[in-house]
């Protein structure tokens, strides 16, 4: 058998045999240098942009909260306030006073207004009507008449007596054999504080920056009627037993209060940054010293009608 001399057999590929195989070592490359400082920085700038989203949010939440308890604070000082003004000079209606015994729970027997309340047992703070207000710039002292009100109860829950009225702090108790109730308010050392019957000075309000007090008075002059004006409380009378006291049928009350936040304000126009005194000059707060310098500040300004001091 012949075979064709052209014919050239194929060598056998070197991957059909692991004596030909070429082994080709594997090359490993890592980070260089350079790649490592630019993932540095990029991880850098993400952190600070999310640091800084996170400061804003933490300013805009820590503002509002601010701004949300200084009006809290001060919706608390009005309500003190007026539960004192709007009583203050009022007096017990005593029912058909020729026969207080027979009749003193009758709805529809006449009443007259007592003048004057004395203690009991003569003892303690008695009280005349016309002691009702006196103050000044920064203090205001309220009185007004103390008595039992008929509450009626279970006969098994004790008492069907009970004193409704307080002063700012609460008191008097039941014990108390002060008839009168009395609410002294004083501005010092940026707190508003209250004491009456007896009790210490407490503080009701904090981050107090001011506190001022003026009084409407109504005058009655020949031919003219009466006319009602705002006067200042350094103008009144230093004794509570004059006149002028029984013509004020009003009280204004002007506060300012100050929150705990600071806020950057140099970058802010001078009209942005200041705020409202209560004698209506504008103050710019960075001017501010203490822990009132680049806080909030905000306004409260309230008049109370004496209900019991009717217009003459």
């Amino acid at each position: 058998m012949k075979i064709a001399k052209n014919i050239k057999l194929r060598p056998k590929p070197l991957h059909y045999s692991s004596k030909y195989r070429r082994h080709t070592p594997i090359q490993q490359r890592g980070a260089t240098l350079l790649e490592m400082l630019v993932g540095l920085v990029i991880g850098l700038l993400v952190v600070a942009v999310a640091a800084g989203a996170l400061m804003v949010s933490r300013g805009v939440s820590g503002t509002v909260s601010d701004v949300s308890g200084i009006q809290q604070q001060g919706a608390h000082i009005i309500r003190i306030l007026a539960s004192q003004l709007r009583q203050a000079g009022s007096l017990y209606l005593n029912p058909n006073p020729s026969s207080v015994a027979a009749s003193a729970t009758d709805a529809l027997s006449a009443v007259v207004f007592e003048i004057k309340a004395k203690s009991k047992d003569d003892k303690g703070n008695s009280f005349d009507q016309s002691n009702t207000l006196i103050g000044g710039a920064d203090t205001l002292t309220t009185g007004f008449r103390r008595y039992q009100d008929n509450v009626f109860f279970s006969s098994k829950s004790g008492s069907n007596t009970d004193f409704q009225a307080r002063n700012c702090l609460g008191a008097p108790g039941n014990e108390s054999t002060d008839e009168r109730v009395e609410s002294i308010f004083t501005f010092s050392e940026d707190n508003l504080r209250c004491a009456g019957n007896s009790s210490n000075a407490q503080p009701i309000a904090q981050n107090v920056a001011e506190f001022q007090v003026a009084y409407l008075v109504q005058t009655v002059a020949s031919g003219t009627g009466s006319s009602i004006q705002r006067v200042k409380a350094a103008d009144m009378p230093t004794e509570n037993t004059d006149p002028k006291w029984r013509q004020v049928q009003g009280v204004e009350i002007c506060f300012v209060l100050y929150g705990n936040e600071l806020i950057d304000l140099k970058d802010l126009p001078k009209a942005t940054r200041s705020y409202t005194q209560c004698d209506g000059q504008s103050k710019d707060l960075t001017e501010l010293s203490g822990t009132r310098k680049s806080r909030i500040h905000l306004l409260f300004r309230n008049t109370f009608q004496l209900r019991s001091q009717g217009l003459l």
